[in-house]
């Protein structure tokens, strides 16, 4: 009777929340509209589209995709969404935490 090899499922799923969130990352525009967010701590969608002279859809796109990687906030307040850095998960992925992932000790 052929093992079969236990996986580690608890650190397949840590490895794949970090390849969202560095593939959200490893995009100019989305690093750019990071740095607008951050500039003014909050901006709406409205404001965002002008500055990053980008179409409404591809901007979307891109809110979407930092919005799925935990790395901004939306918040609707009538029909504009407002966007915010989530501060926490941005120095979450600065921590130790990953880098300990891959020490020896």
């Amino acid at each position: 009777m052929k093992e079969i090899p236990v996986q580690d499922l608890s650190l397949s799923k840590t490895f794949q929340t970090y390849q969202k969130k560095f593939k959200a990352l490893a995009d100019d525009r989305r690093l750019q509209i990071m740095h607008q967010i951050t500039q003014q701590r909050e901006v709406c969608v409205c404001d965002l589209s002008d500055t990053m002279a980008l179409p409404q859809s591809k901007l979307s796109y891109h809110l979407k995709i930092l919005l799925e990687a935990s790395l901004i906030k939306k918040e609707t307040r009538g029909t504009w969404s407002y966007y915010s850095l989530n501060e926490e998960e941005v120095n979450h992925l600065l921590s130790e935490e990953l880098c300990c992932l891959f020490r020896h000790d």
